[in-house]
């Protein structure tokens, strides 16, 4: 009986080495077929990265020259040096924390939208040190659909990481209408501050007023607080030509501090609305006399009438009792 041959999955040369793949050379559609997926692979990855840039959730690090802190009307109007001082220390210490949000304006240009601050002390500790880790800021790019959103987002920032006062809210509210992103300055304030409540965009509303009179005349017009912006609106409110002449005395003795503009604006109020006057409680009016008629005859009298009661009746007897 002939023996059994075992087979082995190749047979192996002289040397140790497989011999030629008894399946015979790769077909040119499996490496087409593997171009074409790894292609796919490479173009949804590319794909989902510009979705990613695009939609703001790739954070990308920019040149700080490439930044332009003034696409927008800032509502900032002043910066408090000890916060900037612990930010620009913060930074120094850990880098930076939180992305800035910028707006792609094409050839490598970016206008920001929010993050002004952290901008500025990635601007300062590059002077201080010339350090290159502070020559890039950390960004996501936005893109907007209208100049009001770019506004809205800045807005939104703010109103929750800084304390902005009445003035610089109705301010930025101002100046994205003049710069056409909103009709008029009132739908600005509807809209940048849409989750605010109603008594707080009346009080921004109000405080238009003040910018409209006044923002050429104060220096120091974000230290205005909110009880003497209102009582100045209603004294505009009530003298029509009170507004050129505080402007005029404004303008006439600048202040060099925001302390003294509001003592003077204090002053001119109380100038503009006249020496005060008293006030007095109004007199209640003289209750009406109860009638009483009298009928008298010799050793005889007869009191009759609404007036006729018990205390009438005392008084007459305690007038009788003398007479005795």
């Amino acid at each position: 009986m002939a023996k059994r041959k075992r087979l082995s999955p190749m047979s192996m040369g002289a040397v140790g080495s497989p011999t030629q793949d008894v399946r015979g050379p790769r077909a040119p559609i499996a490496d087409v077929a593997a171009q074409t997926a790894l292609q796919a692979a490479f173009d949804e990855v590319s794909h989902e990265l510009s979705l990613a840039r695009t939609s703001g959730r790739m954070i990308l690090s920019l040149p700080l020259e490439s930044v332009d802190p003034q696409h927008l009307v800032r509502d900032r109007l002043t910066e408090d040096d000890e916060d900037m001082i612990a930010l620009r220390d913060s930074v120094r210490a850990r880098g930076q924390q939180m992305p800035i949000e910028v707006l792609d304006l094409g050839d490598g240009k970016y206008g920001l939208i929010s993050g002004w601050r952290r901008l500025k002390a990635l601007q300062a500790l590059q002077k201080e040190t010339s350090d290159p880790q502070f020559s890039v800021v950390q960004a996501l790019v936005r893109q907007p659909d209208t100049a009001g959103d770019a506004y809205k987002a800045m807005v939104e920032e703010n109103e929750i990481r800084a304390n902005l006062s009445y003035y610089e809210r109705a301010r930025i509210a101002a100046k994205a209408a003049e710069q056409g992103a909103f009709p008029t300055a009132r739908h600005a304030v509807r809209d940048l501050f849409a989750s605010a409540s109603r008594a707080k965009r009346s009080k921004i509303n109000s405080f238009l007023v003040l910018y409209t009179a006044f923002d050429d005349a104060l220096r120091f017009p974000a230290a205005i607080t909110e009880r003497q912006g209102l009582a100045l609106v209603r004294r505009l409110s009530e003298e029509t030509d009170a507004a050129p002449k505080i402007a005029a005395q404004l303008q006439k003795s600048p202040a060099n501090t925001a302390e003294e503009e509001q003592d003077a604006l204090s002053q001119l109020i109380a100038s503009v609305q006249g020496p005060a006057q008293i006030s007095r409680a109004p007199v209640p009016p003289t209750p009406p006399q109860k009638a009483v008629t009298v009928e008298a005859r010799p050793g005889y009298m007869l009191l009759t009438g609404a007036g006729v009661d018990a205390a009438l009746i005392r008084k007459i007897e305690t007038l009788v009792s003398k007479h005795k």
